[in-house]
């Protein structure tokens, strides 16, 4: 079976994302990947998805048309409200459209990120193996570039059967770091008012980084600039020359120049993904020995 949907309305960043192009961080490019991971893998289940690449949508969310076939889609994410044909659906959930229905998908209370899985298999050629779209690089998706309206998408095959899924109650609290390579470079005081304070999630984001606003002027009296270029990863605490916080995130550059606080762990890198500008993040230190047990149980 074959099915085609075509993009009508695509909101900045909507790009063809998978599990990621890992490994190749020594040749200059970052693993890429979704946002929000946990909830790229419900929406997978949700479609009964095989494959493993679907959309990922930003706040302005998109609409699409089923223009040809019968093909089942799943969705999960931040919270969006889903119309097909008008008519609002359930979030997060699934649907199998038929040919001429279309899908809605506009902004809700809260999150950044929000994602379609398809029961069939998108008909796309893997790029250094992997769907994910790295807009810098231009590598993956299509054309290494965000969706537009009238991209067209192809799929083959069916899928599984799509099974329930049950959300995980939502965590608030700060966000978890273990101390990074430069930690000691800082001043007692200024590790001290790190986790003690706050810092303002501010507008400029995507998915290279977040800027933090740094309220309490944290790092107002360091005199840190910059070091040599070494690897970064997700979730690395880098601080500016002027003293500005950024979270590195799936798309970040291979090395950076200043130096990093900390790295926030993988368990709560897809919570920080979905918080909106102006929401005030706190970080909490944890220890390397319970971050990797995270890491085992599967929670991170």
């Amino acid at each position: 079976m074959s099915a085609l949907i075509r993009i009508k309305r695509a909101g900045p960043l909507t790009t063809i994302q998978d599990e990621g192009r890992h490994g190749m961080l020594a040749h200059g490019v970052s693993a890429s990947g979704p946002m929000d991971r946990a909830a790229y893998r419900r929406a997978g289940l949700l479609a009964g998805a095989t494959h493993r690449a679907g959309v990922e949508f930003t706040q302005a969310g998109l609409d699409l048309v089923l223009a040809e076939g019968e093909l089942r889609i799943g969705w999960d994410g931040g919270a969006f409200v889903v119309r097909i044909n008008g008519r609002e659906a359930s979030w997060p959930g699934s649907a199998l459209l038929a040919a001429g229905d279309r899908l809605s998908v506009t902004p809700g209370a809260s999150g950044n990120y929000g994602y379609l899985r398809f029961g069939g298999a998108l008909d796309l050629d893997p790029v250094l193996g992997s769907h994910a779209t790295n807009m810098r690089a231009r590598l993956g998706g299509l054309d290494g570039r965000a969706l537009v309206a009238g991209d067209e998408l192809a799929f083959s095959g069916v899928g599984t059967l799509p099974e329930e899924v049950r959300r995980p109650d939502a965590e608030d609290g700060p966000i978890r770091f273990i101390r990074g390579l430069h930690w000691s470079w800082f001043s007692p005081k200024v590790q001290e008012d790190f986790v003690k304070g706050g810092f303002r999630i501010t507008p400029i984001m995507d998915r290279m980084g977040v800027r933090l606003a740094d309220e309490g002027r944290v790092f107002g009296g360091e005199s840190i600039l910059s070091l040599v270029s070494d690897p970064v990863q997700p979730g690395d605490i880098q601080i500016l020359g002027d003293g500005t916080p950024i979270v590195l995130m799936r798309d970040h550059q291979p090395t950076g120049g200043y130096p990093r606080i900390g790295t926030v762990i993988g368990a709560d890198l897809d919570r920080f993904a979905q918080m909106r500008p102006g929401e005030v993040v706190a970080f909490a230190p944890m220890s390397v020995e319970r971050a990797h047990r995270m890491l085992r149980s599967g929670r991170a």
